[in-house]
């Protein structure tokens, strides 16, 4: 039985939760009627998630914190639940231009956001700031890599794609930027985004930070690399582009996509 704080217990009551196992996270989340309680190891995304929750209120639709305990070196994030179904939904995706366009809304509201007074720096120099941590303390998962970054004529391992990395990193386009933009991280209600959570790597960044990752995402969901699915034949995730108004930039999707291997 997972451990909860007295503090939360005294929140949410009697209520019995249930799960949610969407996604790649590796939190435990437990849902409850109105509320959702994320528990995780406690960490600098943790706190950094709390913030920007409580930084984005009235800027964006995301979760309202309502409790943040730690325990033994354990996160507990209390939040409102969020209304709609994740952009993962089996209905939303039966649509993919449908959902295509609403994603590219999302990306928009993001870029939206004034970042003047943003606190969150999460440009790249702290992202490789991060990314060499990540490699100098082995907490790389190269099983978890796409199938073409590691191995013969790829690179050799994570110590390699760092410096690669660093040696071509591109120049920053900064707008506010959810930081992982998939699709269980975005919320949709009556075909409109009705919310975003997830946001521990939200801060300021390059727009393609969250053009990339969208982009993969929309790539793996329609070919059934999630829970089992199947081969979606017929859709491009070129699609997004259009969506938004732009010509891709290939190189900059390949960069953020590598940079996000090391996380």
């Amino acid at each position: 039985m997972i451990y909860i704080p007295q503090k939360i217990k005294s929140i949410v009551g009697g209520q019995k939760p249930g799960t949610d196992s969407v996604g790649m996270s590796r939190a435990r989340v437990l849902l409850y009627e109105k509320m959702v309680l994320k528990v995780e190891e406690e960490s600098e995304e943790t706190v950094h998630e709390a913030q920007a929750l409580g930084w984005l209120q009235g800027r964006l639709p995301v979760p309202k914190v309502i409790c943040h305990e730690s325990h033994e070196k354990m996160s507990y994030l209390l939040m409102s639940r969020l209304p709609g179904t994740m952009a993962c939904d089996k209905l939303l995706m039966g649509d993919p231009e449908r959902l295509t366009a609403i994603l590219a809304r999302g990306l928009e509201m993001l870029w939206q956001v004034q970042t003047q007074d943003c606190p969150f720096d999460s440009g790249l120099d702290r992202k490789l700031e991060m990314a060499r941590y990540q490699v100098e303390h082995d907490l790389v998962d190269v099983d978890d890599a796409e199938p073409d970054t590691f191995g013969e004529g790829r690179f050799r391992d994570p110590r390699e794609l760092l410096a690669w990395l660093e040696q071509n990193r591109p120049e920053e386009d900064p707008v506010f930027s959810h930081g992982d933009y998939c699709l269980p991280n975005i919320f949709v209600e009556d075909g409109r985004i009705s919310g975003f959570i997830d946001l521990g790597k939200a801060g300021i960044a390059d727009r393609y930070q969250d053009i990339a990752l969208c982009y993969r995402s929309l790539e793996h969901n329609y070919r059934g690399k999630y829970r089992g699915g199947k081969d979606v034949g017929g859709f491009c995730p070129d699609r997004l582009f259009a969506h938004l108004g732009i010509e891709p930039d290939r190189e900059k999707i390949r960069y953020y996509i590598l940079l996000d291997e090391l996380f």
